[in-house]
């Protein structure tokens, strides 16, 4: 028996107001700030307000040891874009910047830098978007600097080599393209800044009516250009102070990303069975932002499978049950793609699928013919490519129990009896992986992945079955874990963008949907009455 103390519980439909009132307020969306993107913001736009605090933000976060970032590759990207910076402030002659403070960062970045290019081959870094070009783009632009700063030790000064397996090629034919006025992708925009000279004032380019391109600030300020300041009026400028007045100076990765918000917060909230009131223009907007080809995350960006299925998920959920002929656009004859073109392929975003197209047949039981063979090609799919221990993996989150509980839960409630095998060695994964204070995490216990893995041992688990006592006892101690928690909101960042974000809203509601579970279970109230 565990020796926990009793807590009190959350008011989880008071909580649950509070955060629908916000994503009214805040339609944007509420995302952590990242160190690549600010690190980029530090060299293509000097002249946006709160220059200063984004170099200061960038020199608070690097770690003793001279990166930025998580582990297992994670810290490539950002320790790239934050060293860059450091030598573009230096380059300039920042005034208002110490040369040595600068000097020293710089420093200990491109030591750590020289370490993890060598030791770390290009096939075995994190799966981020665009990182095949990322990389290289940075390593050319640092290998640039350091020969013009004699203030850098010898050492310092030595060429950054691209990891092995890695090539500059698709940089090349992507600043040729961009350098063409050719229409480009529209999920290239998202990080235009790779093109360096090409990507200022492209004519193939336009920003979005609110004055993004590609939904991010590092492409809006590499098409606006580091030299004269644009008119203050320009919608471009404008966007950008508002996003950089966000945080006091430092940039999320992404923003706006309204649709993708929205999405995941209601159907978290509602597939838990929370009672919470939509405000109706959330809903209308919500169902309004499904085109033909589905819906973005966001302004700026592509259509993807992932934001349209989850979105028709929530809305069915909700009573608004809307045809999702969209996804078709996204079906290859094995799965279906996150969108036209993918490299690789999406396990939560499958699962999504199948949660929208099941819940969809749920609510139009005659529409059970059209869907029923795509939710058996989705479900068999998602079953062969679990992994040996009962987790999965995906490319959109760092943390296997995000991906777990998406394709689990998917699968217990729409992949039939074949799926039960599946679902139980999922939940068994769980049981097997709680750590010793009663969370669950990658690299440390997080409130985000403990809030995941109760929801799955509660939404999946079997109350009768062989697991049933031991799913008790890790429900109930990852339970108090969360309420020690205040919230989750502040935890690390675990979702895959161009740097690790924390989509903060999503992730309070991942953890009141898990608080809620486990108030409402018998099981796990009446086993804390006896501890």
């Amino acid at each position: 028996m565990s020796d926990l103390s009793v807590d009190e519980p959350v008011d989880v439909a008071s909580a649950a107001g509070e955060l629908m009132w916000e994503l009214m307020s805040r339609p944007w969306g509420q995302v952590s700030p990242s160190v690549y993107e600010t690190g980029r913001l530090v060299t293509l736009a000097p002249w946006l307000v709160g220059h200063n605090d984004r170099v200061s933000y960038l020199l608070g976060t690097q770690r003793p040891d001279g990166s930025w970032g998580e582990l297992d590759g994670y810290g490539l990207v950002p320790t790239l874009s934050a060293t860059e910076a450091m030598l573009s402030a230096l380059l300039r002659g920042d005034s208002d910047i110490d040369p040595a403070v600068l000097t020293e960062s710089a420093a200990r970045g491109l030591r750590v830098l020289s370490r993890w290019l060598d030791e770390t081959p290009g096939p075995a870094l994190p799966d981020t978007p665009a990182i095949e070009i990322i990389v290289p783009a940075l390593v050319a632009l640092i290998n640039a600097h350091v020969g013009s700063l004699p203030r850098l030790e010898p050492g310092a000064r030595e060429p950054l080599r691209l990891p092995s397996g890695m090539s500059d090629a698709p940089l090349a034919a992507i600043r040729q393209r961009v350098a063409s006025g050719a229409v480009l992708p529209e999920k290239l925009l998202h990080a235009l800044e790779v093109a360096g000279e090409s990507a200022v004032g492209c004519p193939a380019v336009s920003p979005t009516p609110i004055g993004t391109v590609g939904a991010s600030p590092a492409a809006t300020a590499a098409w606006l250009g580091h030299g004269t300041p644009p008119d203050p009026g320009h919608p471009a400028r404008r966007h950008l102070e508002a996003v950089a007045l966000r945080h006091g100076g430092p940039v999320p990765v992404g923003l706006p990303i309204t649709v993708f918000e929205r999405g995941w917060v209601l159907s978290l909230l509602a597939r838990a069975g929370i009672a919470f009131d939509v405000p109706p223009e959330m809903l209308a907007d919500l169902r309004a932002a499904i085109g033909p080809s589905g819906t973005p995350a966001g302004a700026g960006l592509p259509a993807d499978a992932d934001s349209t299925s989850v979105a028709l998920y929530a809305l069915s959920l909700l009573g608004m049950p809307q045809e999702p002929d969209s996804l078709w656009a996204y079906r290859t004859p094995t799965h279906f793609c996150t969108w036209q073109g993918e490299q690789g392929s999406s396990v939560s975003v499958n699962a999504h699928v199948l949660d929208a197209f099941g819940q969809y047949v749920a609510a139009r039981p005659t529409a059970f013919a059209r869907y029923a063979p795509a939710i058996g090609m989705l479900s068999a799919w998602l079953r062969d490519r679990q992994r040996a221990d009962g987790s999965w993996e995906d490319r959109w989150h760092a943390s296997p129990y995000y991906a777990t509980v998406s394709c689990a839960l998917a699968l217990r409630e729409f992949g039939g009896p074949a799926s039960e095998p599946a679902v139980r060695k999922a939940v068994r994964w769980v049981l097997e992986t709680q750590r010793e204070d009663g969370s669950w995490g990658r690299w440390t216990g997080t409130a985000e992945e403990t809030a995941y893995a109760v929801q799955l041992l509660l939404l999946a688990g079997e109350p009768g079955g062989e697991l049933a006592e031991r799913g008790r006892d890790a429900a109930a101690r990852g339970y108090r874990y969360l309420l020690r928690s205040a919230g989750g909101a502040d935890g690390p960042a675990l979702w895959h963008d161009k740097d690790l974000y924390l989509p903060m809203a999503v992730v309070r509601a991942a953890v009141l949907a898990a608080l809620h579970l486990a108030q409402e279970s018998r099981l796990v109230v009446d086993y804390i009455g006896q501890v």
